[in-house]
């Protein structure tokens, strides 16, 4: 694992140059929405969706340049998403990774417009994806259009604005986040290995891999929602609670949350055997992802 730290940091690094290529300079006519675009998206995050993207292309033995449109596509679907969950009629948040949230800096009419945006240009960096054998550009298109719609993504946040105030069972608990959280996340490794001309074989592995890693990440979401500061995680600590939502710590209790957690990232792991050695960097995001503090 002591290599993991400097190739993510170059992931991120060539992610960033990726993403600062297409979207529209902040200077372009209407310089708002597109200063407010590159404000949400140059924010910090983590790049997790498009690292783990270049990760699948790099396990089914692809080239990564090859995955950067798709990588740079799910980044900024993730990105859309956040702006729409921390508009004053959603999730009602005034900080995202560590700074204040785009309604609050660009007003609620701009951050909502921000998100359409960002949405629309997902489409447009994705079908400027190189076919292969196996993938042509309408399905990469068809996967993440998928993925963003009212069966998964958008469906997500329906659920999760419906169990508001009310006492989950885990199993409802596990349908929002299957959609929520982890649909984007498969969608990131199955594009990555799509991009690779991903064997059937080895893009259901990925499959695998990428659902149950989303649902591990949501677990420990959850757990250091209730455990971190406000200042650690770079939003609001606390928030879940306070709008009395049903979470995994809530429903099983943090210790066997913390079990959960584990449970899925060795099945996760266990979706990695087809891969051999090129499946390492994969392994090493999920152990990292298992252990992260923020």
């Amino acid at each position: 694992m002591d290599d993991l730290q400097p190739w993510l940091k170059a992931q991120q690094k060539q992610v960033d140059t990726a993403l600062g290529g297409f979207l529209p300079r902040a200077s372009a006519a209407p310089r708002t929405i597109h200063k407010a675009m590159r404000y949400s998206v140059f924010a910090g995050g983590k790049r997790l969706r498009p690292i783990l993207c270049l990760a699948a292309a790099e396990a089914c033995g692809g080239e990564t340049e090859h995955a950067l449109a798709p990588a740079c596509a799910t980044e900024i679907m993730h990105t859309y998403s956040l702006v729409h969950d921390d508009l004053p009629c959603m999730d009602d948040d005034d900080l995202r990774r560590g700074r204040p949230t785009s309604h609050k800096i660009f007003g609620e009419g701009m951050a909502v417009l921000t998100g359409d945006a960002l949405l629309t240009e997902v489409f447009t960096i994705i079908a400027q994806t190189p076919s292969c054998k196996r993938y042509e550009v309408k399905d990469y298109v068809m996967e993440i259009a998928s993925t963003g719609g009212s069966r998964r993504l958008i469906g997500g946040q329906v659920l999760d604005l419906e169990g508001e105030g009310q006492s989950l069972s885990k199993q409802n608990l596990i349908r929002i986040h299957e959609a929520k959280t982890a649909a984007l996340l498969t969608s990131s490794v199955r594009l990555g290995g799509m991009t690779a001309n991903a064997t059937p074989r080895k893009l259901d592995a990925l499959t695998t891999f990428g659902y149950n890693l989303g649902l591990a990440f949501q677990v420990i979401d959850d757990i250091l929602d209730v455990t971190q500061t406000t200042e650690m995680l770079g939003k609001t600590a606390g928030k879940d609670e306070a709008v009395a939502k049903s979470t995994y710590p809530a429903i099983l209790g943090l210790e066997k949350s913390r079990n959960e957690a584990a449970r899925l990232t060795r099945k996760a792991l266990k979706a990695l055997d087809v891969f051999g050695k090129k499946g390492k960097r994969l392994e090493q995001i999920a152990r990292y992802l298992l252990e992260r503090e923020y």
